[in-house]
């Protein structure tokens, strides 16, 4: 699916919230399906496998996915993969040029997960490591300890989650993919990629909640692209469900903040070349006031000022 240009401005230049509440509400729709999904599924296994690449926004579709189940009375636990990342040491992963690759699947511990899915399959409680990301290691101390009820699911969150090692080892999980996956279409042509957005949203919250400058993000997102490649996209069509978590709007509110990091890349930039063609693309779209934005909004993930909170 692609969006339409001359359709976002027109919306965009009418009636901005009505655009962003209209829009919001189909994606709840999605969020509405992969619950019933969940719910019939529960049966068979209460775990949830999810996986997108970066950017995608699956920590508020997760959060969004948990309050419509316990609307229905399921209760979710929320199982970060992170968590599961192996202390890093001289067997760690490496990228071609001796980098630490923590984009590769080896660096999570598949085993202790699929361990641990099997004791809350059978009601038993779990014990949730702790990783320490500025130590690069595993703590002594979990981060938490779950245990399902009757009514429980846990939802395993991760760009690795539907890895073959864990679909395989957990065939009766119900399997998520997200990703902002609509491209933007002037007169036929692609004017902005959905790998755009995605590139978009992280720069712009690596910049205003993680202290990153633009030339941080530039420079690890070759070798993000490249991770998603190899670890991510090859196990997509095994979702049960692909959800895509693109908005027609959120160029549009984007644009103010995002317009001058672009402007800004420096010469010698990996993907230089791509990079510098984004920043003139944002002058197709008609602006839109983040504070249109509602405060359950997915891009609020990104932008700030919503309700959810994110560690």
């Amino acid at each position: 699916m692609a969006f339409l240009l001359d359709d976002i401005n027109e919306r965009a230049l009418r009636d901005p919230a009505a655009f962003i509440r209209e829009c919001d509400a189909e994606f709840d729709s999605k969020v509405c399906h992969v619950a019933d999904m969940i719910e019939k599924n529960r049966e068979k296994s209460p775990i949830v496998l999810m996986s997108g690449p970066s950017g995608s926004g699956k920590t508020t579709t997760s959060k969004k996915i948990e309050e419509e189940l316990l609307r229905r009375g399921i209760n979710t636990h929320a199982l970060p993969m992170d968590n599961y990342f192996r202390t890093i040491d001289d067997n760690s992963p490496r990228t071609a040029s001796g980098e630490l690759d923590l984009e590769s699947p080896k660096c999570v511990d598949m085993e202790l997960l699929s361990e641990h899915f099997s004791y809350l399959s059978r009601g038993e409680a779990i014990n949730i490591p702790k990783y320490v990301f500025a130590e690069h290691r595993r703590s002594d101390v979990p981060s938490q300890t779950i245990q399902l009820g009757k009514n429980d699911i846990v939802v395993a969150e991760g760009i690795h989650a539907l890895n073959d090692e864990l679909t395989s080892a957990n065939p009766d999980a119900l399997k998520i993919y997200i990703s902002a996956r609509s491209n933007v279409e002037d007169d036929g042509e692609v004017c902005f990629k959905a790998t755009w957005m995605r590139l978009v949203r992280r720069i712009v919250r690596d910049k205003l909640f993680r202290g990153a400058p633009p030339e941080y993000t530039f420079s690890v997102w070759a070798n993000v692209r490249c991770g998603e490649k190899l670890n991510i996209s090859p196990f997509k069509d095994k979702a049960d469900w692909k959800f895509d978590s693109s908005f027609p709007y959120e160029v549009c509110v984007m644009k103010t903040v995002a317009q001058q990091l672009f402007s800004d890349i420096s010469v010698g930039t990996e993907r230089y070349e791509e990079l510098k063609s984004i920043a003139p693309a944002f002058d197709l779209f008609e602006s839109i006031d983040p504070k249109y934005l509602l405060p359950d909004s997915l891009i609020t993930e990104f932008l700030g000022g919503g309700k959810y909170k994110y560690h």
